[in-house]
């Protein structure tokens, strides 16, 4: 296994994260000449890399060594490697995509979905985890341990999570995602990004027929307003890419000079792009589990995650400003 035939299957050097470059990408890679070798369709692998990814929810279930012993403990472990298993996955679909150029849009946007996917039952998970293991909260608390109170305790739980899951969780991805495809596009042009518009998603949804085309239709119904919300939150970036199609036909015909120059300040922010999607949010997952505080990681991904988030924004938002002046 070279080196550079794992190069090869990146998206590009400016955008892979350090853990995947030395962790996730060569066994990735493993995986994607196997799957290449069977004739196995990168869309397969996703889904595959979903289910994997939802069942470890049954074993982030339980408890972990302090209210369960060595058994809780071990399901947790067995939940980890599961997780890191469909992250294995995720990472070979986009790879044998690259390898035998089977990139599809329905691909596309399974692979960005996948990740909401397996988090929403995880997350659920932990909330139930909350409601029968909360003896060491309540008493930080002053609570008494009843079952009402430990309903109580599991709706409000419950209720912060809905909020970390599909506004914080999905938000924090989806702008992470839309800044590395922006990044892309001015780094290797159109075909090496998968960068488009809530515009073109909903003109190839309303050219699509029904008939034969039922599951492409609904994805594609949540992937023209997965990019309308990218939209909404990038408004500086839609008048710089706005001001290049006024000036020259088409942002992608935007000169060289602009090219290098949107790379050297959009760089520094990749790092954070990668932060704001798996490795981190995962890692966090898991040490919270370990240490039985699951509850812990819906402040992590709330507070610090969010805090992030934003700031990845404003400074991207700054410097599209800034080069639409330029």
């Amino acid at each position: 296994m070279k080196e550079q035939d794992i190069k090869q299957t990146y998206k590009s050097n400016d955008t892979e994260e350090w853990l995947d470059r030395v962790f996730t990408r060569p066994i990735g890679y493993l995986w994607a000449r196997l799957f290449a070798r069977l004739g196995i369709h990168p869309n397969t692998v996703t889904i595959l890399s979903i289910l994997i990814g939802v069942s470890s929810a049954w074993f982030f279930a339980h408890g972990s060594y302090r209210t369960e012993g060595s058994t809780g403990l071990l399901l947790n472990i067995i939940g980890v490697l599961l997780m890191m298993w469909a992250n294995f996955y995720d990472s070979a679909d986009g790879q044998l995509a690259r390898m035998t150029n089977q990139k599809t849009q329905l691909g596309r946007i399974l692979d960005g979905a996948a990740s909401i996917i397996i988090f929403v039952p995880v997350y659920c998970a932990m909330v139930w985890r909350c409601y029968l293991h909360h003896d060491m909260e309540f008493r930080w608390l002053g609570i008494a341990d009843t079952e009402a109170n430990a309903l109580i305790y599991a709706l409000l739980l419950f209720c912060m999570v809905l909020f970390s899951g599909f506004v914080c969780h999905s938000g924090q991805c989806r702008l992470a995602d839309y800044y590395r495809q922006l990044h892309l596009f001015f780094l290797k042009g159109e075909a090496g990004t998968e960068l488009s518009t809530s515009a073109q998603q909903e003109a190839l949804y309303d050219a699509m027929p029904w008939r034969g085309h039922l599951i492409e239709k609904f994805f594609l119904k949540t992937y023209v307003n997965y990019t309308r919300s990218q939209e909404k939150s990038t408004p500086a970036a839609q008048r710089m890419l706005l001001t290049l199609r006024c000036k020259y036909d088409k942002a992608g015909n935007a000169p060289q000079v602009f090219r290098e120059e949107f790379r050297h300040q959009s760089l520094p922010l990749m790092p954070l792009t990668n932060i704001l999607t798996f490795n981190t949010r995962a890692i966090a997952l898991y040490a919270c589990c370990l240490a039985d505080l699951p509850w812990l990681y819906f402040v992590f991904e709330i507070v610090v995650m969010s805090a992030l988030c934003e700031y990845m924004r404003r400074r991207h938002e700054t410097l599209c400003q800034s080069i639409i002046i330029q």
